[in-house]
């Protein structure tokens, strides 16, 4: 028996592997229980890069050069800026319980489930992630007013990432 899990393992294990190319995602998480005490934790993931490569030569050209209070000065009031523009720390953000494809509306010819101005409460559907062919209902975590949508119709995204803020 432990074969055919062992067997049956590997080939989750390429399948979400596949998944994860085809998506062009980088990360892949998944948890499987096979009884009380026996269970699979799966992380996929890719190596990514190139992505922090221009992050990392954007900031030395952005800091003039001339005397050195000066840079530093100018760094102070750019990092709360940056704090504030990153919709993930924000106090209200919803944000992704898994990597999957969102979805805004309930079927493609269906008004969106909420959009920007509207008042939510907690519970109500806000959008659907579709995870390994499973629509997932993305319930709203408080009441309040829709001030962003942050995501696309049909786009990919990761675990953890803000979807939209609710105040």
């Amino acid at each position: 028996m432990t074969n055919k899990n062992t067997e049956s393992d590997v080939a989750f294990i390429k399948a979400l592997a596949e998944l994860l190319r085809e998506n062009d995602l980088t990360e892949i998480q998944v948890k499987r229980d096979y009884g009380e005490d026996d269970s699979l934790n799966v992380r996929v993931s890719k190596k990514v890069e190139v992505a922090a490569a221009p992050t990392s030569y954007s900031v030395p050209a952005a800091a003039p050069a001339p005397a050195a209070a000066a840079p530093a000065a100018a760094a102070a009031p750019a990092a709360p800026a940056a704090a504030e523009e990153d919709p993930a720390q924000h106090p209200g953000a919803v944000t992704s319980p898994m990597v999957g494809t969102v979805y805004l509306q309930p079927e493609p010819t269906a008004p969106a489930f909420v959009k920007v101005g509207d008042q939510v409460s907690e519970g109500q559907t806000l959008l659907i992630v579709e995870a390994m062919k499973t629509m997932n209902q993305i319930p709203a975590p408080k009441s309040g007013t829709v001030k962003r949508i942050l995501v696309e119709d049909k786009a990919a995204v990761e675990y953890g990432a803000p979807l939209m803020i609710i105040e």
